[in-house]
């Protein structure tokens, strides 16, 4: 008998510090960082509990599910949206949220990860609902404010603050991709083809303007070429003017002079025809003069083969051209 007392005794002693342990680890809790625990007391609300170490009434509260109060990143699958132009197009979407009151996170929603899909779907189409395509696919800042706005004024009551709304990707339909490709080639071609009109335009341009240029600086070059040349016989010619009026010529040496001229009136292999100016007569006389000395103007004529009449023969007409005088000789 004593041997089954002291076994059952040995019994409810283990029981009874496996029920010690049981309450000491139902009653003993540490919430870690940046956790937050919500406490019901028979079933009631009773508090939140915050990081640290907590004691509980065993079998009295409970301690529901701890929460994450750090920003989660949720992304959501891709969501068909129907656009103004009534183009679906697919977006995916990624929400940051913060659960900023545990006990509203606890009980205004049931699931606010899936409360705050489905209405990021929703105000997404709507919002997506009123523009085009191309809106759509150059206006996300516009359509990620909206988002936001919508979103952390609806989640507000649960206790949850949206920061950020982010849509990942916006994918059209492969045909309207295609469409769009091509006519992304076709103003890429059609800004080149501008670009390399403009390129020639300006090349033609600056040839022309260096054409100008230099037809310019060549006639300013042939300007001041004649000028200097001008200059330069204007110089000579007065040198051997002043060269002339130094040396103080008399009649005899001008006369002589003159004559020695006349031959080369007749030079060139075209020349058929050439008149000898009134003025010979007085040259003769101005050398007859000279040479005759003593004989008088008689020798000097008979020198030249005639007499003083005919170096004082009537004027002769003023010079034809050399082509007339051919004409004249064929006839």
């Amino acid at each position: 008998m004593d041997g089954l007392g002291g076994t059952a005794a040995a019994v409810v002693l283990i029981v009874l510090v496996i029920f010690v342990i049981i309450v000491l680890v139902r009653s003993v809790r540490i919430i870690p960082q940046a956790r937050a625990g919500v406490v019901e007391r028979l079933g009631k609300y009773q508090r939140t509990l915050n990081p640290g170490l907590t004691i509980l009434i065993p079998f009295v509260d409970r301690l529901l599910p701890l929460l994450d109060l750090r920003e989660q990143v949720v992304s959501f699958p891709p969501q068909p949206v129907i656009t103004e132009d009534n183009l679906v197009v697919s977006i995916d979407t990624v929400v940051y949220f913060q659960v900023t009151d545990p006990r509203a996170a606890t009980y205004e929603i049931a699931n606010y990860i899936q409360a705050v899909e489905q209405l990021t779907t929703t105000t997404l189409r709507n919002v997506v609902g009123g523009l085009n395509l191309e809106e759509a696919l150059t206006s996300r800042d516009q359509i990620n404010g909206q988002l936001r706005g919508v979103l952390d004024e609806a989640t507000g009551r649960w206790g949850i603050r949206v920061s950020r709304v982010e849509l990942k990707a916006i994918d059209p339909p492969h045909s309207i991709q295609d469409s769009m490709e091509k006519q992304m080639r076709a103003e890429r071609d059609r800004r080149a083809a501008i670009l390399t009109a403009e390129g020639t335009k300006q090349s033609q341009i600056l040839t022309a303007e260096g054409q100008r240029q230099a037809a310019i600086l060549a006639a300013e070059g042939d300007a001041k070429a004649a000028i200097l040349r001008a200059d330069g016989e204007a110089q000579a010619i007065q040198k051997v003017f002043d060269a002339i009026h130094k040396g103080n010529p008399d009649q005899k040496l001008l006369a002589y002079q003159y004559l020695q001229t006349l031959p080369k009136l007749a030079e060139g292999s075209s020349n058929k025809l050439w008149i000898i100016p009134s003025e010979v007569g007085e040259a003769l006389k101005g050398i007859g003069s000279a040479l005759g000395g003593a004989n008088g103007d008689s020798d000097a004529a008979g020198f030249f083969g005639g007499s003083n009449k005919v170096a004082a023969s009537e004027p002769v007409t003023p010079v034809e051209s050399t082509t007339a005088s051919q004409s004249r000789l064929t006839e």
